[in-house]
């Protein structure tokens, strides 16, 4: 039976020709027997799915912090979201699916609870700050088990897509970057989607500008910039948008800033100050008690120093986690039921 290697074989005859072939691939630092029925970059994307980081997304703040309603975003459904338009964008273009799911489903696993304010609080706290996209890494490199070893050792291309994922940083590979731009897309639109539900906005708030460019709904916002996106990328070796398409969302970006991500509705003092106290505390906490986290961070501070220990815990958690374990050290509250990570 041959079925990886027709995969692969097959890659060479389907795809186009700047696509990322994984019989191309640079490979894993710890070399591994190869699957006989799945490629490098779908047994990526699967170690990525049985992750208890990744399932602990389901957890972790997008935007509204412990939103009353059953429909907004987590930082969970956020990830699918961004498969979901990086996998049709590389389905279009004829590139690598396989490897464009793994890293979408990889690209936010290093989050913090909380979402950014989260990250921030950490940014400002640990020496040298806090990036989730470097974090993401760390996790599948040293956090995450694999059997009896430590990390996911997964391929090259996909660890390199996580990193570049936000920011300036651009990818190596045309997967890569199509998961960059990608994220941009889904979080803009599906934030806008929470911030109508959640009464922050209301559809004509929106710069009507920039709607008129890019659509008046969020299914079509959607298609008219995968749309736009693999017009400008066809036949090139970059991932590009029209520059009016991309004036647009980034202009749609920055009022969601100031309207949104910034606004008193979604983050009263009252919540952005019990967000701070509660990330701060535990990360200072475990920073002068490392001996009180688990095993796997306390081998982390005796290689590394309790900072790099209580960072790792503490940006691993899920806002639950982090609350109930707050009330259980400073306020003598014991949770219901012990949850670890």
């Amino acid at each position: 039976m041959q079925f990886r290697t027709d995969l692969e074989k097959n890659e060479y005859d389907r795809l186009d020709q700047r696509a990322c072939k994984v019989g191309d691939s640079a490979g894993r630092k710890i070399p591994e027997e190869k699957c006989q029925f799945r490629t490098d970059f779908q047994r990526d994307r699967d170690r990525i799915v049985h992750s208890k980081s990744f399932r602990r997304l389901m957890h972790k703040t997008q935007v509204f912090l412990s939103p009353e309603g059953d429909h907004y975003r987590t930082r969970l459904t956020h990830t699918l979201e961004v498969a979901q338009v990086a996998r049709t964008i590389a389905r279009i273009l004829n590139y690598n699916e396989d490897l464009t799911e793994a890293i979408a489903l990889g690209h936010d696993l290093g989050h913090t609870p909380f979402g950014h304010s989260g990250e921030a609080v950490l940014n400002r706290l640990y020496p040298g700050g806090f990036r989730h996209n470097e974090q993401s890494i760390r996790v599948v490199d040293r956090l995450e088990p694999k059997g009896e070893r430590m990390g996911l050792n997964l391929t090259e291309e996909v660890r390199n897509g996580i990193l570049c994922h936000s920011g300036d940083l651009k990818a190596d590979t045309l997967e890569g970057q199509i998961v960059g731009i990608s994220d941009r897309i889904a979080y803009i639109n599906h934030d806008i989607d929470d911030a109508i539900r959640g009464g922050v906005l209301s559809a004509h708030d929106l710069p009507q500008r920039d709607i008129e460019i890019l659509g008046d709904t969020h299914s079509k916002r959607i298609n008219n910039l995968i749309r736009d996106l693999v017009e400008n990328s066809q036949g090139k070796d970059e991932i590009c948008q029209s520059p009016r398409f991309r004036e647009a969302l980034m202009d749609l970006r920055s009022f969601m800033f100031k309207n949104v991500y910034n606004s008193k509705k979604v983050k009263d003092a009252e919540a952005m100050e019990k967000v701070e106290r509660i990330v701060e505390s535990l990360y200072c906490f475990y920073v002068d008690h490392p001996d009180e986290m688990p095993e796997l961070y306390r081998n982390i501070v005796s290689e590394e120093g309790p900072e790099a220990g209580a960072r790792d815990y503490v940006s691993g958690m899920t806002d639950h986690f982090a609350a109930d374990i707050y009330r259980e050290i400073f306020e003598g509250i014991e949770p219901e039921r012990r949850r670890s990570i």
